[in-house]
């Protein structure tokens, strides 16, 4: 209920790739850049400015109502002092801390819920299937046993965030890459939910999710899932890149946001910090905006179910709870006539 009530959340894509601003794991994926210059970048990522307190209250003044930061994406790479593994901002960066543990505390002392983003592949382990699009370093069919030495570091350290964080809700990606039986995805969700019965999991852990997540384009009809969330970024990157300047306005952030919600789902809106842990002015500027208007008109937002069907009323409209009263979203310049079609309540006051 919480989820559903919502409505914003916003995304943080934290990793060593804000170092040179390219694309997050899939620079060397995708063999833009070599594994090893990749790995480079553990040099420049200092978290100096970092200062999670800020960021929280930032994305507190946004009106989001809850956050998911990028625990380790799929280079691997992880923001806690993980005891899987070495490759990680305590043991590999000259940050040479944990950096996701005192965001996680900021974000509970503010009573903001907390989400964790994981990764399952991870393309630098030496007992991962893939490494790059060309290669892949063997068949999990064909080696079971080098295929449960990863599922035991994966699954260990999951196990170390749901015992450390105890998240209100698993964020997961990367979950094309094997099916349900090899992830052993039921085992997963279920591991989780011993620990926390409440915990909500999104779609990407194969057929164990709870609900759907589209990404950056708003769907065309409504999901037919409950619960769905709409993952978004500001410009055209999901970490931060100093060439993308691709900003969307806050205004079409607002509109998309509205579009979102009238039609019951949540916008999980991203930002890029950089490798010093500021977090770029255009995006600050951005949420800044966004929380001006939320906060103005929080009754029409939060708490609220999805709205009347398109042919009633041409814009976003969300219904109170209760259903008496109808909030209707007017884009652009708002001064002409407003047209609801076929409106059978008898209305008490608009």
């Amino acid at each position: 209920q919480w989820f559903k009530d919502a409505k914003l959340g916003i995304f943080i894509h934290w990793g060593i790739y804000a170092v040179n601003g390219i694309d997050e794991s899939w620079s060397f994926f995708n063999g833009y850049i070599s594994h090893e210059d990749y790995l480079k970048q553990t040099n420049g990522f200092t978290a100096k400015n970092y200062n999670p307190e800020a960021w929280v209250d930032l994305i507190k003044k946004s009106g989001a109502k809850y956050s998911v930061i990028t625990s380790k994406h799929h280079d691997g790479f992880a923001l806690w002092d993980t005891n899987d593994g070495v490759f990680n901002a305590a043991k590999s960066s000259v940050a040479k801390r944990d950096v996701l543990t005192p965001f996680v505390d900021a974000l509970r002392k503010k009573n903001l819920k907390v989400g964790i983003y994981y990764s399952l592949p991870d393309w630098s382990y030496e007992d991962y299937t893939h490494f790059t699009s060309k290669t892949k370093r063997y068949n999990a069919a064909e080696d079971p046993q080098r295929w449960n030495k990863f599922l035991n570091y994966y699954q260990g350290q999951l196990k170390e965030i749901s015992t450390k964080y105890n998240p209100d809700l698993y964020w997961f990606d990367g979950d094309w890459e094997h099916n349900s039986e090899e992830w052993q995805a039921p085992k997963v969700r279920q591991m989780l939910l011993d620990k926390n019965p409440n915990a909500i999991l999104n779609s990407r852990l194969r057929d164990q999710g709870d609900y759907a997540t589209p990404e950056q384009g708003m769907p065309i009809t409504r999901p037919e899932n409950k619960y769905w969330e709409l993952c978004m970024t500001m410009n055209d990157s999901w970490g931060y890149q100093m060439n993308d300047h691709e900003y969307k306005t806050t205004d079409q952030i607002i509109g998309i946001f509205a579009d979102v919600i009238g039609n019951g789902g949540n916008l999980l809106l991203d930002i890029g910090p950089k490798g010093d842990g500021t977090i770029p002015k255009e995006q600050v500027e951005i949420l800044e905006g966004l929380g001006e208007w939320t906060s103005k008109h929080k009754e029409a937002i939060y708490g609220t179910i999805s709205g009347i069907p398109k042919e009633h009323f041409y814009g976003p409209t969300t219904l109170s709870k209760d259903k008496k009263t109808l909030y209707l979203f007017l884009k652009g310049n708002p001064n002409g006539e407003i047209v609801i079609r076929g409106l059978k309540n008898k209305i008490n006051r608009i």
